[in-house]
């Protein structure tokens, strides 16, 4: 018999792992969760992938999200970083900059900074604005600054001198010198993760590459080495990139910055592809695993991105996909503070888990409310590979619910309400609080844990429609197999944009675009596969922040992108001026590899068993609910709530007076009566 290759992907969450296997002739897809395991990721990798793969069964292309350097960082538990300014600057990253955060709370702290001024050196040198040298800088005033490095025992330093953005010599001086006295020791310089202006945000960016780097790498060389017996034949793992495009481990830990929201990212990249390809151009995709709940928005049938981001209220100048994350999922604990109930954002993990789990858990959590509710199957839960313990479940409900005076199902139900709110209202900050009415998308919920809530979520926020998609609870790892190879190049570029000189401004673009060719050449993409998407950041003259707009490649046209940065800034904003001045700030290009992927066909459908219902709560009172097998369902086929739907990955809650049918795809469309 002869082999059969698959491309696969893997959601590493911080309860189960998730893996996708795509057949790479046919397009097939089938997923599986597995639980992590901690101390180790890949291990969970590793094994979804033997229980995966057959022994006629190998791994074509494999590519994989991961929150190693994000939870480095939310922790608190990267490597010890020595920061190297330029002298008399040493104060820029403690001092930090002049937005508030939170301009009328009188609790609010300043974000403490991943390196503090203890660790901070200077050296004598001085690059000006336009990149003209002030200061030369003499590499023997670094020997103090090496000393001190050994000394303190530092693992990373992280080089960012004032305008090295506009000349980085001195930069490259420095780093020449501390690799030849400091061999070992990760070294990270400011005009290679983001030569662009603003210094606080620059040397913020830096320090945070600095501080995940180790970390990650050390993550990488351990997965490629306990994977080499089941990698493909070129030995590539692939990452996810918080911009939403995939890049080789070797530019991961060139990059490690660039893996920062690699796990969540995928689920937004699958929304792209199910917008195309069911017709829903705006979606709203959130994300209810185990442990957190992600957010993010499909506009028109595009990622909401940006150029700059923060993680723990330190700025990163880097593009990325729009996600907004709480911690809330099926893991989430409840628990009493000041006579009231809370949910979350502890969460049991996957160690110990659930009480339901069975694994050492006590605390009532999210899933086990949702047994005690009878909304889950205890035994055939996750394709049948776990079994849930009922009596567990109802126990953490009864220890903590008697101090509030409800009985079990009761205070099962106040649990789901609250999660409920807590995430209707991250859905708020990303819609409403922008401008951008809910009710005009469709609500596109996946993870294991999110179509048993879409419903409720959906009629808190008046939404008409929810999308589960197909392998809705692995669906962020499906979603990794529909992105492309990418690279993000930028620079500063200041001036009027009406009075530049559009060859000019097209030169820069085509220069960005050589760099990005290259680096794609380098990752093993061929000329034909290679595209770029042009962008400039723009604002109106004596305004502080821009708005990101496209450019379409060939020769710029000044007044066609002036045109539609007046159109972008009305719908931003509710006004524009077509009179005033408006200024380009930087000149960004995202280099593209098409990579090759079979299409996939509609799922196949399953005979159907016999009938099956049991009780289920829904407000209150027990109601004859009809149990679904997903896969029995053919495209048109619709099921009238109450009903619940079982598969795999995922239980899907059809309330009473909802409605659930199979599209395009074999993904499912729910709407209410009456909507």
């Amino acid at each position: 018999m002869p082999s059969t290759g698959y491309r696969v992907s893997a959601d590493i969450g911080g309860t189960f792992t998730d893996v996708v296997f795509q057949d790479t002739e046919t397009g097939a897809c089938r997923a599986l969760k597995v639980l992590s395991t901690p101390e180790n990721p890949a291990l969970a990798v590793l094994e979804g992938i033997r229980k995966g793969l057959g022994p006629d069964e190998h791994v074509d292309f494999f590519v994989h999200g991961t929150t190693v350097g994000l939870n480095s960082v939310l922790t608190r538990r990267g490597a010890r970083v020595a920061l190297l300014t330029t002298e008399k600057f040493r104060d820029v990253y403690t001092i930090q900059g002049n937005d508030r955060g939170e301009i009328f709370s009188i609790r609010w702290k300043k974000p403490k900074p991943l390196v503090s001024v203890k660790d901070t050196y200077t050296v004598a040198e001085r690059v000006a604005a336009d990149g003209s040298v002030v200061v030369p800088m003499k590499v023997e005033d670094l020997a103090p600054f090496v000393a001190a490095v050994k000394d303190k025992g530092y693992a990373a330093v992280a080089v960012c001198f004032l305008f090295s953005f506009r000349n980085p010599a001195h930069e490259l001086a420095a780093e020449a010198y501390l690799r030849e006295h400091l061999p070992g020791v990760d070294i990270t310089l400011s005009h290679k993760v983001s030569p662009e202006w603003r210094e606080f945000d620059r040397i913020s960016t830096t320090a945070m590459n600095a501080f995940t780097a180790p970390v990650v790498r050390r993550y990488l060389r351990t997965l490629v080495e306990q994977m080499k017996d089941t990698l493909p034949a070129d030995g590539q793992v692939h990452v996810m990139e918080s911009n939403g495009g995939a890049m080789t481990a070797t530019a991961a830990a060139e990059n490690p910055l660039q893996t920062l929201l690699s796990g969540p990212v995928g689920g937004t990249i699958g929304g792209r592809s199910l917008a195309e390809q069911t017709g829903r151009r705006n979606l709203i995709c959130v994300d209810m695993g185990g442990t957190s709940f992600d957010a993010s928005l499909i506009v028109d049938g595009l990622p909401s991105s940006s150029t700059e981001t923060k993680l723990e209220g330190l700025p990163v100048q880097m593009s990325v996909v729009d996600i907004h994350v709480i911690g809330a999922g099926g893991g989430s604990i409840a628990w009493e503070e000041a006579k009231a109930l809370r949910v979350g954002p502890q969460s049991a993990g996957s160690v110990p888990g659930p009480a339901c789990y069975g694994r050492g858990g006590t605390e009532p959590t999210v899933s086990d409310a949702n047994l005690v509710l009878k909304r889950l199957d205890s035994s055939n839960f996750s394709g049948g590979e776990m079994q849930l313990d009922a009596g567990l479940a109802r126990q953490a409900m009864h220890d903590l619910g008697e101090r509030f005076g409800m009985g079990p199902e009761v205070f099962a139900q106040g649990i789901i309400d609250i999660i409920n709110a807590k995430m209707a209202d991250a859905i708020r900050t990303i819609t409403v609080q922008r401008g951008i009415d809910p009710r005009d998308f469709a609500l596109l919920a996946y993870g294991g844990a999110g179509p048993s809530q879409a419903a409720a979520l959906a009629d808190q926020l008046d939404i008409r429609e929810v999308i589960i998609p197909v392998h809705p609870g692995a669906f962020s790892a499906w979603g990794m197999l529909q992105t492309d190879m990418r690279h993000d190049f930028k620079m500063t570029y200041y001036g009027q944009w009406g009075t530049l000189d559009p060859a000019e401004v097209t030169q820069k673009f085509e220069e960005l675009e050589k760099r990005g060719f290259a680096y794609l050449k380098k990752e093993g993409m061929e000329a034909a596969d290679i595209s770029y998407e042009r962008f400039a950041d723009l604002r109106y003259q004596g305004q502080e922040y821009v708005l990101t707009i496209q450019v379409p490649n060939g020769p710029v046209d000044l007044a066609a992108v002036r045109a539609e940065f007046d159109k972008s800034y009305q719908q931003h904003y509710g006004h524009s001026s077509g009179t005033t001045p408006v200024e380009v700030a930087n000149l960004r290009v995202a280099a593209l590899g098409r990579l090759a992927r079979p299409a996939q066909p509609d799922p196949e459908t399953k005979a159907k068993g016999s009938a099956r219902s049991r009780l289920v709560y829904f407000d209150g009172s027990e109601r004859e609910t009809a149990i679904v097998d997903r896969n029995t369902l053919a495209l048109g086929e619709a099921v009238e709530g109450p009903a619940i739907l079982e598969e795999e990955t995922a239980t899907t809650l059809v309330p009473p007076g909802w409605r659930i049918e199979v599209i395009v795809g074999g993904h499912l469309s729910m709407t209410k009566a009456g909507a």
